[in-house]
């Protein structure tokens, strides 16, 4: 069935519209995009109970990005009910980047606009911590609660447990450096354009303070599984940085864990 059947009342007006179930990406979420009659969609998402979901701090990052005129969704709606959290977004314009793999100078536009756009940002006036300490923290409480996907782990790390992942990021934490506001899961799904230029960022549950490679890690490694490793290079150098092999490995690791 593509629509809920636990759809709170205060949503049920949407129900007669057309929705579409949305699949992409690793969410624990339930995503799925609606057309308006006006022919406009929305996206609604819906997260069932629990203390580590992402979706209420997500909903605080999207209000934050609003204020700062970031281009992002915008909360139309949220709504507690039948044991889940519903967040009605608007949408924001364009197709993510994995629509572009045919155009790989479209990506590396588009995903060095995206991070600097985004990296610009006041970091003294966003609330939200993502550095290293923080987020072994929430490793450890993620994996005592059953929420890593060992199976989902990279071809570097597959055969690997949790708890090895873990051991090997306390044994490996890099220096850091100026603390920057980061995306946190900076892969091409996330990233949006439109006429092959930055259009806006999704899925900003994981938004906040953190070392610049947070977002360069995933963004290089999603680049080279979608258009090839030899534009990694063009990418960094748009961006304005240089690989860093050591950080580049710590924080994929630490992608693992979420």
């Amino acid at each position: 069935m593509t629509k809920p059947d636990d759809l709170p009342e205060s949503l049920s007006p949407l129900s007669d519209l057309t929705w579409t179930k949305v699949t992409i990406g690793r969410s624990t979420c339930d995503v799925w995009r609606i057309v308006l009659g006006d022919g406009n969609s929305v996206f609604l998402k819906a997260e069932t109970g629990h203390p580590l979901g992402e979706l209420p701090g997500e909903i605080e990052r999207l209000n934050w990005l609003t204020r700062m005129g970031f281009k992002a969704p915008r909360v139309v709606d949220a709504e507690q009910g039948n044991d889940r959290l519903w967040l009605l977004m608007s949408a924001v314009p364009g197709d993510d980047l994995t629509h572009y793999a045919n155009q790989p100078e479209v990506v590396v536009r588009a995903y060095a606009q995206a991070l600097k756009r985004l990296h610009a940002l006041d970091p003294t006036t966003c609330p939200f911590d993502h550095c290293i300490e923080t987020r072994l923290a929430l490793a450890e409480q993620r994996l005592e609660a059953g929420l890593v996907d060992e199976t989902d782990f990279d071809a570097e790390r597959l055969g690997w447990t949790g708890e090895q992942v873990l051991e090997w990021l306390h044994a490996n934490r890099p220096e850091t450096g100026d603390a920057i506001l980061t995306h946190g899961d900076a892969c091409t799904p996330n990233i949006l354009a439109v006429d092959g230029r930055f259009s806006g960022m999704v899925d900003c549950g994981r938004l906040g303070i953190a070392d610049v490679w947070q977002d360069l890690a995933i963004a290089c490694r999603s680049i080279r599984d979608n258009i090839g490793p030899e534009h990694i290079a063009p990418f960094l150098a748009a961006y304005g940085a240089t690989w860093d092999e050591t950080k580049f490995r710590f924080y994929c690791t630490l992608d693992e864990m979420f």
